[in-house]
């Protein structure tokens, strides 16, 4: 549970004030607005003042609760990993990866990357390009985003070397770091795909099944 100084923390304006209901409002329909505009406009073209007249405001009005676009689209992402970073290594940790339960925890950990980042892909593009130019803000994100689920897959993949089911030979965190960045490369780019003529349920299909696979080292049923 969120410390009630840190939720206040997050919420303070830029001027150090903690906004009261309406201000709360305004900068909940700020960011919703930030939102929106990513998924049409690039975020290098995105102006103050674009944002502040979508949400019926001033540019001066969004200066009061955030110091540039960058900084509103970094609450957005703080939110992203907050609403479900969580999530994916909860389904690694809770799936018993043998037998059949192995397919179906590796679908429904590809299914819950695949929504999130149709959910966030908007932001999510945003992370990716400010990471690769170094911007240690949003590589923070991307870190805390993707931890945990590692994590557990590294644990996951141990447990599965330790019990004789993989080859001894089988590095766990580096095996679950490819998975990883397989997932979010593929999620990342599933509309690319798509262009290409390659179906979402087939890359569904490819993608639970390296995660199966890479996990136990047993080939799973189709689905």
């Amino acid at each position: 549970m969120s410390n009630p100084a840190e939720v206040e923390d997050d919420l303070r304006a830029a001027d150090g004030r903690v906004p009261g209901r309406r201000g709360r409002a305004t900068r909940t329909k700020l960011l919703e607005c930030t939102a929106n505009m990513l998924r049409s406009t690039s975020y290098r073209d995105l102006k103050v003042v674009d944002i502040a007249r979508e949400a019926g405001t001033s540019p001066a009005t969004f200066y009061q609760y955030f110091p540039d676009v960058e900084s509103a689209i970094l609450v957005l992402a703080e939110e992203m990993v907050a609403a479900g970073a969580h999530r994916f290594a909860e389904i690694v940790a809770e799936t018993r990866w043998r037998g059949r339960s192995a397919p179906d925890g590796a679908y429904a950990l590809v299914d819950a990357i695949l929504d999130f980042w149709d959910l966030h892909q908007p932001v999510l593009r945003v992370v990716d390009l400010a990471n690769d130019e170094g911007d240690s803000r949003f590589a923070n994100v991307r870190t805390r985003l993707l931890n945990e689920l590692s994590n557990n897959l590294a644990a996951a993949i141990a447990e599965q070397r330790a019990a004789r089911r993989l080859p001894a030979d089988i590095e766990p965190n580096a095996q679950a770091g490819v998975l990883v960045s397989m997932l979010v490369h593929v999620a990342s780019h599933r509309l690319g795909f798509e262009f290409w003529g390659v179906r979402t349920a087939d890359l569904r299909r490819s993608m639970a099944g390296i995660v199966a696979w890479s996990i136990t080292g047993q080939k799973p049923p189709n689905t």
